[in-house]
């Protein structure tokens, strides 16, 4: 178990609980034979990211976490991220194993043991997942077929979290991916008062805070970023579709959960965050 202290959420939170589980049960009741099967592959941060198989991990849950692979645009490694090791395994699978045990211990939420790699080339397999989570967000760099999928994906109902990449060339790579998405939606800031920062956990002025990467937190590394865009793109209902933590390592957060060098008020408000996203997710 990981070791976080989380304030108890509040009493209309547990309205989200119930929301999430009748529209995870929709995600579950799809035919199974479309679904991809589980896979581990390599991070390209070795042991460090590495997390042990639970016991469980084949017991299906009513709420997958999905981690999107992607073509990694900084050195053109080609298809090599079909085999794991570049941009898209950032923080995984650790990381995304800490946000289930923060999910399966403060929520009522049958959480699968394991996230699902989510390759959008891969048919219609996206479908069934979705919630996902991209890590170095900054290094995306999906080809135009990606990118349709992706819109399809969002567009059904599905959400997808970027995170962990810091400065302007990041970024900019980062935006040209999205306008292959939608080429029709701005990206907009967000305000402390948006529905997903209160969706479960109330979190307070989440826009002005920053979540470092570890090798800022353990080394005193500089990251060359500026201050934190918590960002956004919306569908025509105002739902949000994309969660955007720009200048900021939520998953690294997660992946350290255990360490005690890792200021533990911030391993709190990150995994708040991450129930938060989730439930905004599957609710929305």
């Amino acid at each position: 178990m990981y070791r976080v202290h989380v304030t108890t959420p509040s009493r209309s939170s547990w309205a989200a609980v119930g929301a999430i589980m009748i529209a995870a049960a929709i995600v579950a009741a799809a035919p199974a034979a479309g679904q991809s099967d589980f896979v581990v592959y390599p991070s390209f941060e070795g042991d460090v990211a590495e997390a042990p198989l639970p016991p469980d991990y084949e017991v299906p849950g009513e709420l997958v976490i999905g981690h999107l692979m992607f073509p990694d645009g900084r050195f053109g490694y080609g298809d090599q991220w079909k085999s794991g090791g570049t941009g898209w395994t950032d923080d995984y699978p650790k990381g995304d194993r800490a946000l289930v045990q923060m999910l399966r211990r403060f929520t009522s939420t049958h959480v699968r043991a394991v996230e699902q790699p989510v390759d959008l080339e891969n048919g219609n397999d996206a479908f069934y997942w979705p919630f996902l989570i991209a890590g170095l967000a900054g290094s995306m760099d999906l080809s135009e077929q990606q990118a349709g999928q992706l819109r399809q994906h969002l567009l059904r109902g599905g959400f997808l979290f970027c995170d962990s990449f810091f400065g302007e060339g990041n970024y900019a790579m980062f935006v040209e991916s999205m306008k292959r998405v939608f080429p029709d939606r701005p990206i907009v800031n967000l305000t402390d008062d948006h529905p997903i920062f209160h969706s479960f956990y109330d979190l307070p002025e989440m826009t002005k805070v920053v979540i470092p990467n570890a090798n800022e937190v353990f080394w005193g590394g500089r990251m060359g970023r500026g201050p934190p865009r918590w960002q956004g793109i919306a569908d025509d209902e105002g739902r949000l579709m994309v969660l955007i933590a720009y200048n900021n390592d939520v998953q690294d957060a997660w992946q350290w959960a255990d360490d005690p060098r890792y200021p533990h008020e911030l391993i709190n408000l990150a995994l708040r965050l991450g129930v938060n996203v989730a439930m905004y997710a599957m609710t929305h």
